[in-house]
């Protein structure tokens, strides 16, 4: 009985009663909002210790290579922090499902942009991930493993990270043509330009990284099968292949960065001139109620593009600073695990954050349109709501 627990969780988190017990279901912590919050905090406690303890070797004279450390910390941090990171795909499934079904109130153009954009972030996820990070360290030995199977996984890595970025930019300079761009709008802001947009942002990215797959070798061979991916040292000294990783780190994120900040501006400053303009036009005549019908349907997309625009460069910020550090300053990127290098706090925050980059869209979604949340919620009742159909009868 002492291993049996029991709790309850409710659709209304208020009515939810805050004494109930937080049970354990194959390792992970389910609080009554189900937003893994203690289960995060245990696992942040848990890879700080483990990695705490792996950096001590690093400064004595044990013996501890870089190599012997690194698969120390892939076993042991690496499978406690993202142990249950498979739950992050839910939301963008969810997100793909209800945006699919065009009952949001958005125009069909941005509707276009939104599911590809959760189509993108959700491959980041499974590729990144699932078939990178877990098969890596979970199934070592697996066809995954395999130096043309890796290769290909960062290629997919690459080209949804690339299609997610540059759909967002896509997807930004749309609402630009839209609000700012009167004669524009009427023949670009189309389903049949969203759809072609989409498709040339999908197979240029493949495009442009597919070189990355000949950027590594074996890391040996075993009966004529070559094992696990390493980086070629022509990659870093032949001038192609270095003028090829300035343009992957100045296409991705570099440009889009400066894009959407650009149109970002150039929207907020169109807006504020034609609120000036309408209010002044008007002039507040008594007994109307101060409500714009055109501004008002503009609110639900200005609102969104704003919320997904900053949160791309709040979160890649961090990415462009330690790029720009490396390349102004002439160093490199800093390898192994030096966990009280600043340099490499920075780098591995930046690359958290980025990462994370492509988790945030849903939940925006379901901040900032309440069509969204209404969905949601419909689609969550429903298979409590068939079980309840099939008890009464």
């Amino acid at each position: 009985m002492g291993k049996t627990t029991s709790s309850m969780f409710h659709l209304n988190n208020r009515e939810a009663t805050s004494d109930q017990p937080v049970p354990t279901y194959v390792g992970v912590e389910l609080d009554r909002t189900l937003s893994i919050k203690q289960h995060l905090e245990g696992a942040k406690a848990n890879t700080s210790a483990r990695a705490a303890l792996i950096s001590c070797p690093a400064r004595t004279t044990w013996g501890a290579t870089r190599k012997t450390r690194r698969m120390s910390t892939v076993a042991l941090v690496f499978s406690a922090a993202e142990y249950c990171a498979v739950t992050s795909c839910c939301p963008n499934i969810a997100a793909v499902v209800i945006l699919s079904r065009a009952r949001c109130g958005l125009s069909k153009c941005v509707t276009y942009y939104l599911v590809a954009m959760a189509v993108a972030d959700l491959l980041v996820i499974v590729s990144a991930v699932i078939l990178n990070r877990i098969t890596g360290i979970y199934f070592i030995n697996s066809l995954f493993s395999t130096t043309p199977a890796c290769s290909f996984s960062t290629v997919m890595i690459y080209t949804s990270r690339d299609s997610s970025v540059w759909l967002t930019v896509a997807f930004t300079f749309d609402r630009f043509a839209a609000i700012c761009c009167r004669q524009l709008k009427d023949s670009y802001c189309t389903k049949k330009t969203a759809t072609v947009v989409i498709a040339a942002v999908c197979v240029l990215s493949g495009v442009k990284n597919a070189p990355f797959y000949f950027t590594y070798q074996p890391l040996y061979t075993v009966d004529g099968v070559p094992w696990f991916c390493d980086i070629k040292l022509s990659f870093f000294t032949e001038p192609v292949w270095k003028s090829y990783d300035w343009l992957d780190r100045i296409l991705t994120p570099s440009v889009p960065f400066l894009l959407i900040f650009l149109f970002n501006v150039l929207t907020i400053r169109h807006i504020y001139v034609s609120n000036r303009i309408r209010n002044a036009l008007r002039g507040n005549k008594e007994g109307e109620d101060g409500k714009d019908a055109e501004m008002e349907s503009r609110r639900k997309s200005i609102i969104l593009l704003f919320s997904i625009s900053t949160s791309f460069l709040l979160l890649w910020v961090t990415y462009v600073i330690n790029f720009m550090l490396v390349r102004i300053k002439g160093g490199s990127y800093i390898s192994g695990f030096s966990f009280r290098n600043p340099r490499y706090i920075l780098q591995e925050s930046a690359n958290m954050l980025s990462t994370l980059s492509f988790c945030t869209n849903s939940f925006i979604y379901a901040v900032t349109q309440a069509k969204f949340r209404l969905e949601l919620k419909k689609a969550v009742k429903y298979p409590l709501v068939v079980v309840h159909n099939c008890l009464r009868r």
